[in-house]
């Protein structure tokens, strides 16, 4: 005798007969929601296996991180029938053949009836999921509660391992981390309304996406506003990009090199300016910030007068300043404000770099990333301007260890190379920032955006707490739109 059949035995004694006919669903879910689908038998949830991103890949069962490859969309498909779509991958769930212990697989949404699904209630709010084309079940295969194991079809026997539990995720007021997957070196401003944010692509474009709420900037549409194509001197490889409002328009900030097999050293910095004041543009290229290899910049205000920040090399990978006569004119020489001198800033590389301003009842402080991005170890330290004058070292004081770092248990590795924002209604402070989910991480494309409220230190430096784990359901900034 099979696991299988023991299972299925098993089932019959419990609810009297082997397969017990499906009445008609009485469930409802809310199409503009995603929910976590949980496993009654095992406690695990419905997974995208591996990220992936293709079709056919195969859906399993995972311990529960509520991670967007475990967020599903019901998209009616009319008559009682929805199809499920991945807010990871954008493709739906598909059994491709009717016969028992068909896998389950996304792909792409072509609405045939092997992608659609009704919901059968069973007792305890839980729900089977029968598919139009087969009538059969999905379920977790021999009642398996290991993480990996396989969906597949059988026949409705109403068993636990094919009732799932529907966790709406994303209510209102709420979000969870991370707000986009495949996002380093993210940028995000509140502006007139909606959010926007903008990460590194490592290609010839700059894109941006927008939305109402932090937690829809996860699904929001990406959006090209600036292709590098053509530009001799920085085509391809953007990285860093960061938009601010300056004088009436906004200023895009981003670094940039030549497509050749070593790109790395041809890295320089650049800035587009808007039409308007739209954060999405359109943008027009402006002008190159220096002919030396240079990294991060960001913009630096302080008694009226502009300054660019940026990592360039001085004997090591250090923090650099440039005064500006205007948001895309050097106006002096770049000079150095901080090497990498303390022992956790060299943990895995010697590295300064990321140098973000912040600024709260007078005091200029600047946060920037230590470390090296290859390592678990990449972290955040603190300079404080204690004199007048940013462009002099001495007027810049460090503090003696990181304000943020790596949390083991919370599955947060290597956080770095940050921004801060306000919540809509101006009350609170937020940061956002990238990091890894495994210590394994590396400096790459895979590295996600995750955003957290921060509080003040009696001394008026930032409290960043501790990263949080992926999954976990945040309060909204205060302000967001409800509903």
């Amino acid at each position: 005798m099979t696991i299988r059949t023991t299972a299925l035995l098993a089932s019959a004694v419990l609810f009297g007969a082997t397969v017990v006919a499906s009445p008609a669903a009485a469930a409802t879910v809310d199409t503009n929601a995603y929910y976590v689908l949980v496993n009654r038998n095992s406690g695990k949830a419905l997974d995208v296996y591996n990220l992936a991103t293709n079709d056919n890949a195969p859906i399993v069962q995972w311990s529960r991180n509520d991670g967007a490859w475990q967020q599903w969309q019901f998209v009616d498909s009319g008559g009682g029938y929805y199809r499920l779509k991945s807010r990871h991958s954008g493709k739906v769930l598909d059994f491709s053949s009717t016969a028992d212990r068909s896998g389950l697989v996304q792909t792409t949404d072509a609405g045939r009836t092997g992608q659609q699904f009704r919901l059968a209630d069973s007792d305890g709010g839980h729900v089977r999921l029968i598919n139009r084309a087969s009538a059969k079940a999905v379920d977790v295969l021999d009642f398996s509660t290991a993480d990996g194991a396989q969906i597949i079809q059988w026949p409705d026997t109403q068993g636990r391992n094919q009732q799932w539990q529907l966790v709406r995720v994303g209510a209102p007021g709420t979000f969870t981390n991370p707000i986009k997957r495949n996002g380093p070196d993210p940028w995000l401003q509140y502006y007139n309304g909606y959010y926007y944010l903008a990460t590194t692509t490592w290609n010839s474009t700059i894109t941006m996406r927008r939305s109402r709420t932090l937690a829809g900037l996860a699904s929001a549409a990406e959006t090209v506003v600036f292709n590098l194509s053509g530009r001799p001197n920085g085509c391809c490889n953007m990285w860093a990009p960061e938009f601010h409002l300056l004088n009436g328009r906004w200023y895009l900030y981003y670094v940039a090199g030549q497509n050749v097999p070593d790109y790395n050293p041809t890295q320089r910095l650049h800035v587009l300016e808007s039409a308007g004041t739209d954060p999405m543009g359109p943008y027009t290229f402006k002008a190159d910030l220096g002919s030396t290899w240079e990294l991060d910049p960001s913009i630096l205000q302080h008694n009226g007068r502009l300054y660019l920040m940026g990592s360039a090399i001085d004997g090591t990978q250090s923090l650099t300043i440039t005064p500006l006569s205007n948001p895309y004119t050097i106006s002096g020489a770049r000079r150095t404000i901080s090497q990498p001198t303390l022992a956790w800033e060299r943990q895995t590389g010697a590295v300064n770099e990321g140098a973000e301003p912040l600024y709260r009842d007078g005091r200029v402080m600047i946060v920037y990333s230590a470390s090296a991005c290859w390592g678990p170890d990449y972290k955040l330290g603190l300079l404080t301007l204690t004199g007048t004058d940013p462009l002099n070292r001495s007027h810049w004081t460090k503090s003696p260890d990181p304000v943020f770092q790596r949390n083991d248990g919370n599955g947060v590795f290597a956080p770095g190379h940050n921004g801060f924002f306000k919540s809509p209604d101006g009350t609170e402070d937020w940061i956002v920032y990238h990091a890894n989910d495994s210590a394994s991480g590396g400096c790459d494309m895979n590295r996600s955006t995750r955003a957290q409220k921060f509080t003040w230190n009696a001394d008026g430096t930032p409290n960043f707490g501790t990263p949080v784990r992926l999954g976990t359901q945040l309060a909204a900034p205060s302000g967001e739109p409800v509903g």
